[in-house]
C-alpha cells in the first residue's frame, strides 16, 4: 500500500548541514558529528519500517473484523430463520449468500438434516400405531423428501445474489430430476415400515402431478396413500392456509395425524396441526 510523504520529524540532511556548518576542526568534534550522522542513517530506515507496519495493520484490521462481523451475523440470521423468529422474510441478505451456499455444500446442511430425521423417528417409534390404519405421517416435497440444491446453484447471479424467475422454476420441476435428501428419504422408508399411512401435501400445482409422481418414484419413494397438489381453488393461498385445510380435511375422514415433516414453517403451523412436527433447515427462501 502506497504512504504518502512524511512529516519532517527526522530532517537529518538539513541537520548534517547544520552541524557541518557549525562544527570545528578538531577531531573530537568531527568524531561526535560522525556518529550522530551514522545513527541517523541506521535508525531512519527502522522507524519507516515500523510506520509502514503499523499504518498496514491499522488499516486492516477493521477489513478482518468486519468479515468476523459478517460470519457472525449470517450465522445469527439463520438462526432467526429456523426459530421462525424472523416471520415473513423474502430474500437471504447479499453480504450472507456466499454463506448459505458454504453450508448447503459444506456437509452442515446434511448433518442437520439427519439430526432432524432421527429425532423425527425416535417420536415416530413412540406411537401406538392403531390396527385401524387411521395413524398418519405428512411430507412436504420440496426441500424436505426432493433437494433443488443444484437449481438454486446454478441461479446465482454475477452480483453473489439468488435469481430465480417463475418460469425457470416451472421449467425445473417438469424436468423431474431433483435428487433425494438422504435422511429424510431413510425416514420416509422406516415410517412407512412402522406403519403409518403417508400423505404427500405440496405446494405444487396439478399441472406438476406426473412429473412430481416419476421423480419421486426415479429417486426411491414409493407407497404413499396419497398425494395433495393445489387445485385451481388453492391457487394464491397462502401456503399456512393451504395446507392448513388440507391437513382438515385429512382428520374429517377419520386420519389422526401423528407426524408432520417440512422445511418451512408454513408446512406445519396453522390449524389441524400433527401431534410433532419437524423442522428440516433451510435457510434458502421463504414460503409464507
Amino acid at each position: 500500500m502506497k504512504i504518502g510523504k512524511l512529516p519532517s520529524i527526522l530532517p537529518y540532511k538539513s541537520a548534517a548541514l547544520h552541524l557541518s556548518n557549525s562544527a570545528t576542526s578538531s577531531p573530537a568534534h568531527k568524531m561526535h558529528f560522525d556518529k550522530r550522522f551514522i545513527l541517523l542513517q541506521v535508525l531512519l530506515p527502522l522507524l519507516l519500517l515500523l510506520l509502514t507496519t503499523l499504518f498496514h495493520g491499522v488499516t486492516a484490521a477493521p477489513q478482518h473484523r468486519k468479515l468476523l462481523n459478517n460470519a457472525s451475523y449470517c450465522e445469527s440470521w439463520k438462526f432467526s430463520v429456523e426459530t421462525n423468529d424472523a416471520g415473513n422474510w423474502s430474500a437471504v441478505p447479499r453480504p450472507c449468500v456466499q454463506y448459505v451456499v458454504n453450508y448447503m455444500t459444506g456437509g452442515r446442511y446434511l448433518s442437520d438434516s439427519k439430526v432432524v430425521a432421527a429425532d423425527s423417528l425416535a417420536f415416530a417409534k413412540t406411537v401406538d400405531i392403531a390396527a385401524d390404519g387411521m395413524d398418519a405421517w405428512v411430507f412436504d416435497i420440496d426441500e424436505t423428501l426432493l433437494s433443488n440444491l443444484a437449481f438454486f446453484l446454478s441461479q446465482i447471479n454475477g452480483s453473489g445474489g439468488f435469481h430465480i424467475g417463475k418460469a425457470t422454476v416451472e421449467a425445473w420441476k417438469k424436468m423431474g430430476e431433483a435428487p433425494a435428501l438422504p435422511a429424510s428419504l431413510k425416514l420416509y422408508k422406516e415410517v412407512n415400515e412402522l406403519g403409518f399411512k403417508i400423505f404427500l401435501l405440496t405446494g405444487r400445482g396439478e399441472a406438476y402431478r406426473n412429473a412430481t409422481v416419476k421423480n419421486l418414484l426415479d429417486v426411491g419413494y414409493s407407497n404413499w396413500e396419497r398425494l395433495i397438489l393445489r387445485g385451481p381453488s388453492d391457487q394464491g393461498t397462502l401456503a399456512i392456509d393451504y395446507k392448513s385445510k388440507k391437513r382438515h380435511e385429512l382428520e374429517d375422514e377419520g386420519y389422526r395425524i401423528q407426524g408432520s415433516s417440512g422445511d418451512q414453517w408454513s408446512d406445519l403451523l396453522g390449524y389441524a396441526i400433527a401431534r410433532r412436527s419437524f423442522k428440516l433447515p433451510n435457510p434458502m427462501y421463504h414460503a409464507a
